[in-house]
């Protein structure tokens, strides 16, 4: 049977939850701390013992072998770290998105890193900004597209939607949704449509980031932070919403019509645990992971309709983010 591990990332350091029995049960790996953190983190696809794990303060770090130890990756140019996107087919090329807002690559698996430049040189570039005083505009999300990993889409707190065509040489600023950017998410059974999770609610493009449209109008609850569609359905999305950046009175959502109708899922999200992370098993189209605000971990059998607590022992602050390898 395959085994399933899921990497979470936390706001003060980074764990793992691992099965070997389809998800019946699951062993807590040890914690490795990181200082002021916020941690993101991203599995590689086609090395299943390597991940990488990215925090603000704390710079970048990799595990080869399947989190048990974490390695600092010192040559990283600077200390904020706010995301992190790895090729899928070579785990040594990774993208990370950084504060001030500009993108760094790596082609060695860290060893090295040359700044994609022609970020910072985007029109509109000197108007990014944050809300918190003493903090900067940050790249919140990468993401490379399913159908061809040079195509880069990031998401930025505060200042829009950048894309690449050309693994980060070139950037272009794409208009037409919400400028404060949490999520960027590319479907793998149709690369052209998009999703981006805003504090203005959930919007959807179909041109690959020409044009987008306002998906949250129904939607009470419009401060989203996370955003997940599945593997197979570009039209089956799940979000993670909630009435302020303060994630009061936070719910879940989701909708099998591209976001022209939402239900609020029942068991998923509350008032004073918002789910923050949400992510998609690669080896299997049913299951779905969640993590939220107090340090939880939920899991759906059914493609998000339903969900079961698999872990509330997870002694953190929160959870920051969640990234899924399945492997034999």
């Amino acid at each position: 049977m395959a085994t399933t591990r899921i990497y979470v990332g936390m706001h003060d350091g980074i764990t793992s939850l691992t099965s070997t029995d389809g998800g019946a049960s699951w062993q807590q790996g040890s914690v490795t701390p990181l200082d002021h953190a916020a941690a993101k983190v991203a599995a590689s696809a086609s090395s299943p013992e390597r991940a990488y794990t990215v925090a603000y303060e704390a710079g970048v770090h990799r595990t080869d072998d399947g989190g048990q130890t974490w390695k600092q990756l010192a040559s990283y140019p600077t200390d904020h770290a706010q995301s992190v996107a790895v090729h899928p087919n070579n785990p040594d090329i990774v993208y990370v998105g950084s504060e001030p807002a500009t993108v760094y690559r790596t082609s060695d698996g860290g060893s090295t890193w040359e700044e994609c430049s022609a970020f910072r040189e985007v029109p509109g570039a000197a108007e990014w900004s944050f809300h918190w005083e003493g903090r900067h505009a940050h790249v919140r999300d990468l993401r490379l597209s399913p159908e061809n990993p040079d195509v880069i889409y990031a998401g930025i707190e505060v200042g829009g939607i950048l894309r690449s065509p050309d693994g980060g040489k070139t950037w272009e600023h794409l208009h037409g949704a919400d400028t404060d950017v949490h999520k960027v998410i590319a479907s793998p059974s149709k690369p052209s449509t998009v999703y981006a999770a805003t504090a203005r609610g959930p919007f959807r493009s179909d041109d690959g980031g020409d044009s987008w449209t306002d998906i949250g109008t129904e939607l009470e609850r419009r401060h989203n932070i996370p955003i997940i569609q599945a593997p197979d359905d570009h039209n089956l999305v799940i979000a993670g919403v909630a009435s302020t950046a303060r994630r009061q009175e936070a719910e879940v959502v989701r909708s099998t019509d591209g976001g022209r109708n939402w239900t609020k899922l029942e068991g998923l999200g509350a008032d004073d645990d918002m789910v923050v992370s949400l992510a998609w098993d690669p080896g299997d189209v049913n299951r779905v992971f969640a993590g939220t605000d107090k340090g939880t971990i939920h899991m759906s059998t059914d493609r998000g309709a339903s969900w079961s607590l698999i872990c509330d022992s997870i002694a953190t602050v929160a959870v920051g983010a969640i990234a899924v390898s399945t492997f034999e």
